[in-house]
């Protein structure tokens, strides 16, 4: 037998853009992939209706430990599987030689963004290094990731390291997808110019510079409004920062992903004005939300952190702006605003850019590669 074992704290039901990325490469794969992942909330109803096997460790968070790593270990070696794939390097690459001794014969470790970090620090510098060294390619989602991540290994692999990027499914988000009973279900007028943004509401995503910036953009455009799609640790403080705006703000809460599409389409421009933070050990290292929004044709606004630039094309499918900037940023919403032929033609150059480049078809055929 042989198949595709894949290692990740990165799954469902946790909600999150690596979540989103794992299993969206996963689905492409079901055929020949199991997946040995955490314990989570609800994750029974979810894995039955996977088309592969999920196997979950007693652990809500899997580390590379003695006790972990015999268990990873007898699940693969009953798979029948004969290749790796972690869906985050750091900590689960660091059971790579274990596997390998077991009979892995190919071992992949994507790297995102927290991967930035482990090779600034001293001690997980060193870590990353030795995951390198136990993995056959290491893989990023942007240049500005890889840049920073390869300094911290052996040259032999990090010469040896692949572009692999989150995709988007292009027929799920498309315009006209659900949007105009969105805007009717929240009591948003159809003529009315709404920004929306649709994340985890935390620190680094740059929510509360829309709402800094909001109050120059209803100074324009009085019947504007701010769609904030998501929950998180921030939301309180963000509730409390758009008080003031009254019914200009709109949180719809945390939405299922079936629905995401038609939430994302309920705008007219996508923002999220994210940030890097701690010192520069916490960046935006992509963004699929980015790309989901341009293949639903709106143009898009992206902070200047880490890799996320990368995921537009600046003045020709949206705007790069200065992360936590709201004057920057309210001038590029009611520059979009009052050139609606402007933004429609940065919107359909964002979808066909997504459909030409940045599809899941494109990530999942790298990954088959880098398996082979």
């Amino acid at each position: 037998m042989s198949g595709v074992f894949v290692v990740t704290n990165d799954f469902p039901t946790r909600r999150g853009g690596i979540e989103t990325f794992v299993l969206s490469l996963c689905e492409g794969m079901a055929d020949e992939v199991e997946v040995y992942t955490a314990s989570m909330p609800g994750d029974g109803a979810f894995d039955q209706g996977l088309a592969f096997r999920v196997h979950r460790d007693p652990r809500s968070r899997l580390l590379p430990t003695p006790a972990v790593s015999g268990r990873v270990v007898a699940a693969f070696r009953a798979s029948g599987a004969d290749r790796v794939v972690f869906g985050a390097s750091a900590p689960l690459g660091l059971l790579a030689p274990a596997l390998r001794a077991a009979g892995a014969h190919r071992i992949i470790a994507l790297t995102h963004g927290h991967e930035v970090w482990w090779a600034r620090a001293p001690g997980s510098r060193q870590l990353l290094r030795r995951i390198g060294r136990g993995c056959d390619v290491l893989t990023y989602v942007s240049e500005w990731c890889r840049d920073r991540i390869a300094p911290a290994l052996d040259p032999v692999h990090a010469a040896a390291m692949v572009q692999l990027s989150p995709g988007v499914d292009v027929d799920r988000f498309r315009p006209d997808c659900g949007g105009a009973a969105v805007r009717t279900s929240l009591g948003i007028a159809p003529d009315a110019p709404v920004v929306v943004c649709t994340a985890r509401m935390i620190a680094r995503k740059g929510q509360d510079t829309l709402i800094e910036a909001w109050p120059h953009v209803l100074a324009v455009h009085p019947s504007a409004r701010l769609l904030l799609v998501g929950d998180g640790p921030y939301r309180r403080r963000l509730e409390r920062a758009a008080a003031p705006l009254g019914s200009s703000v709109v949180f719809a809460g945390s939405v299922a992903w079936s629905q995401m599409p038609a939430y994302t389409d309920a705008g007219d421009v996508f923002a999220m004005p994210c940030r890097t933070r701690l010192g520069g050990l916490e960046p935006e290292a992509f963004g699929i939300v980015f790309l989901e929004a341009a293949a639903c044709g709106l143009p898009v606004i992206v902070g200047d952190s880490g890799g996320a630039p990368e995921a537009v094309v600046d003045g020709v499918t949206g705007f790069v702006v200065p992360p936590g900037d709201a004057v920057a940023v309210g001038a590029r919403i009611i520059e979009l605003f009052g050139d609606p032929a402007r933004s429609r033609e940065m919107g359909l150059h964002g979808r066909a850019r997504a459909t030409e480049s940045w599809t899941w078809q494109h990530s999942r055929h790298r990954l088959s590669e880098l398996l082979s």
